[in-house]
């Protein structure tokens, strides 16, 4: 599932050339935010906005959220759902120039530090901690050491992939993990376990988004318009009580390997962004370039932006309300323009 960040060193396989086309594909791995592709590929959601716009879109699930971005990154796909965190550290750090071009929601509770046998972060001090190694549950574990006076230096990440978190977690010498949902609830659920921290105590700083080939997208404007109406429309579809969104959303609880009730609890702990205004005002607001300048930071100091990388602006990021680091080098964006075509109702 989700988050991830061993750099990918791809040059050659990041220059792929962008080209006006009529086929494309998206990846996506499990997670709550991202289910709703799942969902709106087996609807034919998907299918009819590419189909409005005399295309085709191939919705391809991949079950490790770290090859899922590898992927992506190597030119095997036009788009993909990541974190904000990942996109700076894998397809932008390899040269793979990338938009954030659908923001879907952001963790509220759907990361979270767990401890075994012990219940305050500050009893994390010495301890070895499972997670998936310079991803955001490496950040989120750095931002909660920080919040008790704590740093990297007082523990011992190990690298574990989130495949076998649950398995690791049951054995007795794992004692704290770092890891999302629905990992998480089911630690959680585990006798002794206790979450000591989450990202509700960071909010907004770990987004959940669809990003896509920056060039792809200028080539191919009409990629982002279906993506985002059939975005849209499946929100729409799964929000509230009516039979239509119950159904849709037990569709992705067991997509998801969970029932209606876990998958809504997840949600619940989800900044969903149902409409294109909820995800406008961030991605227009001064907030965002904090987010973006304490990611930047966080990347550097972890070697994540390349050996090259002279300092954390390194790799520009353009958003909106401004940009961060090297407006010579800009290899993320936040384009908003295709949400707002939404919000005008001109897809």
């Amino acid at each position: 599932m989700k988050r991830l960040i061993p750099l990918l060193l791809c040059t050659s396989l990041a220059a792929t050339a962008a080209q006006a086309k009529d086929s494309f594909s998206i990846c996506w791995s499990i997670y709550v935010g991202w289910m709703p592709w799942a969902y709106g590929a087996d609807a034919g959601i998907v299918d009819k906005w590419a189909d409005k716009y005399g295309i085709e879109i191939d919705v391809v699930q991949i079950n490790d959220y770290v090859e899922s971005i590898n992927q992506y990154t190597a030119g095997e796909f036009d788009g993909c759902t990541m974190t904000n965190m990942d996109a700076l550290t894998i397809p932008a750090a390899s040269g793979v120039d990338s938009t954030g071009l659908i923001l879907g929601d952001y963790s509220n509770g759907n990361d979270g530090i767990i401890l075994k046998d012990a219940d305050s972060l500050a009893d994390i001090e010495g301890q070895s901690v499972n997670l998936v190694e310079l991803s955001v549950s490496h950040y989120l574990l750095a931002r909660g050491l920080d919040s008790v006076g704590l740093s990297e230096a007082d523990v011992d990440v190990v690298n574990t992939s989130d495949a076998d978190m649950v398995a690791a977690y049951t054995t007795n010498d794992v004692t704290a993990v770092v890891t999302w949902n629905p990992l998480l609830s089911e630690i959680n659920a585990m006798d002794n376990s206790t979450e000591v921290f989450n990202s509700s105590q960071i909010p907004g700083e770990i987004i959940d988004m669809l990003v896509v080939n920056t060039e792809t997208l200028a080539e191919n404007p009409d990629f982002g318009k279906a993506l985002v109406g059939a975005w849209y429309e499946i929100m729409s579809t799964m929000q509230g009580d009516s039979a239509d969104a119950v159904e849709a959303r037990t569709a992705m609880a067991v997509a998801s390997g969970t029932d209606l009730a876990g998958y809504d609890a997840q949600l619940a702990s989800t900044e969903m962004f149902y409409s294109p205004e909820q995800a406008l005002e961030l991605a227009n607001s001064d907030t965002l370039v904090d987010t973006m300048s304490n990611v930047a930071e966080f990347s550097f100091d972890h070697g994540l932006l390349g050996m090259g990388a002279p300092d954390a602006g390194f790799i520009g990021i353009d958003m909106p309300a401004g940009t961060f680091g090297d407006a010579g080098n800009v290899q993320f964006r936040f384009d908003p323009s295709f949400m707002q075509m939404a919000a005008d109702g001109a897809l």
